[in-house]
This record gives structure tokens, C-alpha cells and sequence, in this order.
């Protein structure tokens, strides 16, 4: 990453090339942070894009880390919900055949009753 610091000042606390301190005395009054560079071509998706496809052209490790690392809780709370589906579902078909053998032992009555 070019500009401020680059990748490796940014990781250890250094300028950060996604906000850049206010500069000047109105820029301070009004107490806010300028865009930087990296944080400006994000906002739009092109620059966002060909930022991630830098990124992983880059550092093809760390990039395939980050996105593992990303997906890991959703693939875990997708698994997650899933068994609790198959759950419900079974559940759902026990009471079913429960029903269905209820209503067959009361017409099975109904019709020994009958006779």
C-alpha cells in the first residue's frame, strides 16, 4: 500500500490509510477525519473491488486467511441452524405419525363399537 505508512505502519499503530488527522484549524474546529485515500476508493464498488482483487493479487495467504477467518462464525451458526431444523422437522413428523395413529385407533373403535 502506498501513501501513509503503508500496510505495515497501519498494522503496528502507525497512520492509517484509511483516515488522515484533520488539518488546519477548521478542520479541527469542526473535529472531524478526513477520508484517506484507501477509505475514499472503497466507498465506491469499482474501487472497492479492484481494491480486494489488489489485495489478493498481493497477498494471495493473507487474503484467503482473512476470508476463512470471515466466513468461519457463518458457516458455524449455518451449521448451527441447520441441526436445529432437522430437528424441528423430525419432531414434526413424529407428531404427525403420532396424529395419524391416534385418529386410526379411533376409527378402528368407532367401527368396533359399530359392530
Amino acid at each position: 500500500m502506498t501513501g501513509r505508512g503503508g500496510a505495515a505502519a497501519g498494522r503496528r499503530g502507525g497512520a492509517s490509510p484509511f483516515l488522515l488527522p484533520p488539518r488546519g484549524p477548521a478542520a479541527l474546529r469542526e473535529g472531524g477525519w478526513a477520508l484517506g485515500p484507501a477509505a475514499r476508493k472503497m466507498l465506491d464498488v469499482k474501487g472497492w473491488a479492484e481494491y480486494v482483487v489488489e489485495w489478493a493479487a498481493r497477498d494471495p495467504y493473507g487474503f484467503l486467511t482473512t476470508v476463512i477467518l470471515a466466513l468461519t462464525p457463518l458457516f458455524i451458526i449455518s451449521a448451527a441452524l441447520s441441526w436445529k431444523l432437522a430437528k424441528m422437522i423430525e419432531a414434526r413428523e413424529r407428531e404427525q405419525k403420532k396424529k395419524q395413529k391416534r385418529q386410526e385407533n379411533i376409527a378402528k373403535a368407532k367401527r368396533a363399537k359399530r359392530d
